[in-house]
């Protein structure tokens, strides 16, 4: 790949602005998925997982400020980097820890590992661009049979590297369908800094569909919600699909330990993380919570691994 590339700027990134005080249940549910992730690279450490893993750290504010701007009638596709859309949607460290390990009580049974996923209205997968035209499909039958739901598609700056994603966006704006698209956008796409792999912009793109696009530059979780809860909406009602891209950062390597970025890129994420941010504006707060979430993922993970291993053969939750 490029790794001698520098990444795209990400001017106006979460980063620079003052984090507020968050209520408890959202920090501790930030807390629980930066815990889990870091869990996931230990485990894979000691030789104790197989396969491969995608951690979301740095990202961890992202679904967890859309989590009240979805409802449980919405249908969530998430990709190869979604172990916290799904805890920010179920709270089910223990389901998914399992799932990735193969033990017993795993969402999937233990087929589906840490990237392919389908409990309820959720569905993860490790494909590049693939979910997108699935989420079309859903959203026409969700405007059809169950108006005000809508289908929210999780994707990176990377994925706009497939033509999948315009065919999909053409379908939505014609025919105004409800689908929320969401671009977790940290400047690079496993190895290949943005600059390197993309023309134009993001905002570009979508407005030659004619789909309305809103930039988030911040990671504070109340002042995201305020932006995108008036345009998440009128998705809802019939105005049409939206493109919702975060500038944010990836903290950690792209899979479990294969981080090929300059020292000075990996640092300048480093500095900007919530985490670092939140524990140095609200120290007493941060350390209480996250005290909290470290042991409830220690307890989650010795747990999972005394269990026996899953069964294949019945059917996923």
């Amino acid at each position: 790949m490029t790794a001698d590339l520098e990444p795209a700027p990400t001017a106006g990134a979460a980063g620079a602005d003052p984090l507020p005080r968050l209520g408890d249940d959202d920090l501790k549910l930030l807390l629980t998925i930066r815990h889990f992730e870091r869990k996931l690279l230990d485990l894979f450490g000691q030789g104790a997982l197989n396969g491969t893993t995608h951690t979301c750290l740095g990202q961890e504010y992202v679904p967890v400020a859309l989590r009240t701007l979805l409802e449980p009638r919405d249908f969530v596709f998430s990709n190869h980097r979604g172990h916290g859309h799904y805890l920010a949607r179920y709270e089910d460290p223990a389901g998914l820890l399992a799932e990735i390990m193969g033990r017993e009580g795993a969402v999937c049974r233990g087929v589906g590992g840490s990237q392919h996923i389908l409990r309820d209205r959720y569905l993860s997968t490790g494909v590049q661009g693939q979910s997108l035209p699935v989420a079309v499909g859903m959203a026409i039958h969700l405007r059809r049979r169950e108006p005000g739901a809508l289908a929210c598609a999780y994707i990176g700056d990377g994925t706009w590297g497939e033509g999948a994603v315009y065919e999909a966006l053409n379908m939505a704006a014609l025919w105004r369908l409800p689908l929320l698209v969401v671009v977790e956008h940290n400047g690079v796409a496993q190895s290949t800094p943005t600059t390197a792999q993309m023309a134009g912009t993001i905002a570009g793109r979508a407005a030659a569909f004619g789909v309305e696009h809103h930039r988030v530059g911040t990671a504070d979780v109340a002042a995201i919600r305020r932006e995108l809860a008036p345009r998440v909406a009128r998705v809802r009602a019939g105005d049409g699909p939206l493109v919702a891209e975060f500038a944010t950062h990836r903290v950690g390597p792209h899979s479990k330990g294969d981080d090929t970025r300059p020292p000075g890129v990996i640092r300048e994420a480093e500095e900007a993380d919530w985490y670092r941010r939140y524990a140095a504006a609200h120290p007493e707060h941060h350390s209480r919570w996250d005290a909290v979430a470290r042991d409830l993922v220690e307890r989650v993970a010795a747990d999972v691994a005394a269990r026996p291993p899953s069964d294949w053969d019945a059917p996923c939750a």
